[in-house]
């Protein structure tokens, strides 16, 4: 089931206006056309913010996401028409053959069991096209990231149209076994409502990621460095061989 952050309508429609920098998603349209990609599947697509992004410039994108209000805000989107979108996940796509898919941000750390992760990569592996590619990021472990997830360093206070003031943080509520979570708690100034985002994310070693893709069908190709937190994350290059 997605968080309430990405499932709750009312939270659906502030996400951009809270993060509106998506600077990291320049990495992802730069390897798009390293790879002279022509169709892409955006798994966990969110609001939509890269397949609109991508179909504004004449790529085939299918996004596809478990969180029906995301999608509703995506819709809305300039581009939205270009897009295929389906409600769900990687695990139960209809028959594509794409050139690239991508999982941006945190997607491929919300699959928090081996089980739901192995699922996830056979059923993009089963989405692309012999030779396509697979590129996604993951947050290294040893840097501790959840460290900063904080009220102190991740409190925001936005004027939204339309919606006013709305003040949200983040609370760090426990970390075991490679799981992290937390609240992301959202205050509407205007009439006073407060609504909480329950998360967690699986942080696995490198390795560990590595071997769950051989262990899909892919072959590994490179794991660079995420240029908008360098040396922070791992990004994977992976392909389905032909």
């Amino acid at each position: 089931m997605p968080d309430a952050i990405y499932a709750q309508r009312r939270l659906a429609e502030i996400y951009d206006p809270l993060d509106p920098d998506r600077g990291d998603l320049d990495a992802y349209a730069a390897m798009v056309e390293e790879f002279g990609a022509r169709s892409v599947l955006d798994i966990g697509c969110g609001t939509g913010t890269f397949a609109c992004l991508l179909a504004l410039r004449g790529i085939g994108v299918v996004g596809v996401d478990p969180a029906a209000a995301s999608l509703e805000v995506a819709r809305t989107k300039p581009g939205a028409d270009r897009v295929r979108w389906l409600h769900g996940d990687a695990t139960a796509l209809p028959p594509l053959r794409v050139d690239l898919a991508t999982m941006t941000a945190n997607v491929a750390q919300v699959f928090v069991t081996d089980e739901e992760w192995d699922a996830t990569l056979r059923g993009t592996h089963a989405a692309l096209r012999p030779g396509g590619r697979l590129v996604f990021e993951v947050r290294d472990p040893a840097k501790r990231a959840w460290l900063t997830w904080n009220r102190e360093q991740r409190h925001n206070r936005v004027d939204i149209p339309e919606v006013g003031v709305v003040e949200s943080w983040a609370d760090l509520t426990d970390v075991r076994d490679g799981l992290v979570s937390f609240r992301h708690t959202f205050v509407f100034e205007a009439d006073g409502s407060v609504l909480t985002s329950d998360s967690t994310l699986r942080f696995r070693e490198r390795e560990e990621v590595a071997d769950s893709l051989t262990a899909a069908g892919f072959t590994v190709d490179e794991v660079r460095d995420a240029p908008d937190r360098p040396g922070r994350e791992f990004v994977f290059l992976a392909h389905r061989p032909v």
